[in-house]
């Protein structure tokens, strides 16, 4: 696979710009690249290579290994497939893909059961797999089927033209109707297993775009827009601006108002050119029965004049 450098990733770094071509994590990415997979203007190059515009990238991904994965026969709801890609809601609770401590049971093997024809791009333990969301946020997840697609849709992830549409419940009262949440996330300087908004030149732009759907006494319903991907996005955007997501036990309220099982952040739609057809497709998923349940109690609890004539 090869890609001609446009204007916008200029000036980074030779394994960040092929992580965010191709949707591989930038370790496998330097990996490959150490292994002479991968080459610049038809020349060897390192990771920290800067990249220039008009550079002509390319990178050969060895063909993927006999899968170790076990498939496990574990329902999915399947909102979107045919011979390229599937989109499946994924429910809260479930990993996406197999990890120290998480072997099995994962998004992963329930797609291994249902199809052996997914890409190899993602390697032994995420085959197939674009994108991710959060073992505790629900919602739709692109899977692709073959390496042309994964590589189709991973560009569109890059270049930020797949609408991806979150519905979070957060807490407080969100003053403003809509704005921007622009940031750098990375790892968190002393938790590990967080992120954190840093200082500039630290971490990697993060951009959420949102909207206020509904407001409660207590709380906002928010849509968020991801125009990055980064990890723990949402979660760490709103937790920024002091509205974190409801039922986030890392990132918000250590007590918890509600008794719930994970955080109420959903991916409800998804918006993407199809890999094949070129044509635009268009996905949606229905909340969870526990953030929809809640939903309907806060409703309750407005005065009658406020549920009939909130526009929102």
């Amino acid at each position: 696979m090869q890609w001609r450098v446009e204007s916008e990733a200029a000036g980074t770094r030779l394994d960040s710009c092929l992580s965010q071509l191709t949707g591989l994590s930038r370790a496998h990415v330097q990996k490959l690249i150490a292994g002479g997979c991968a080459s610049r203007n038809g020349r060897a190059c390192k990771p920290s290579d800067k990249v220039q515009e008009g550079d002509l990238i390319a990178l050969t991904i060895p063909q993927a290994q006999e899968l170790a994965v076990e498939p496990q026969d574990i329902p999915l709801d399947i909102r979107y497939e045919d011979g390229d890609v599937i989109v499946v809601n994924k429910p809260r609770g479930m990993v996406v893909h197999p990890a120290p401590g998480t072997p099995d049971h994962t998004l992963v093997n329930a797609l291994l059961y249902h199809c052996r024809d997914l890409s190899g791009i993602g390697g032994v333990l995420r085959p197939g797999i674009v994108h991710r969301i959060d073992k505790d946020t629900t919602g739709l997840l692109i899977v692709a089927k073959n390496d042309a697609a994964h590589q189709a849709l991973a560009e569109q992830i890059a270049k930020r033209t797949c609408g991806r549409i979150y519905w979070a419940l957060v807490e407080g009262a969100v003053k403003e109707d809509d704005g921007q949440i622009v940031t750098r996330i990375g790892r968190h300087p002393t938790d590990r297993k967080k992120m954190a908004v840093l200082r500039e030149q630290e971490g990697r732009e993060a951009v959420t775009h949102y909207r206020v759907l509904r407001r409660y006494p207590r709380e906002t319903l928010v849509e968020c827009r991801l125009e990055t991907g980064r990890t723990h996005q949402i979660r760490v955007h709103m937790a920024h601006i002091g509205h974190p997501v409801v039922g986030d036990a890392t990132y918000g309220y250590k007590k918890q108002r509600y008794a719930l099982e994970g955080q109420l952040l959903h991916a409800k739609e998804l918006h993407f050119i199809h890999p094949a057809t070129g044509e635009p497709v268009s996905v949606q998923a229905p909340l969870p029965d526990d953030f929809a349940v809640l939903l309907r109690k806060l409703e309750a609890q407005l005065p009658k004049n406020t549920a009939e004539n909130d526009e929102k």
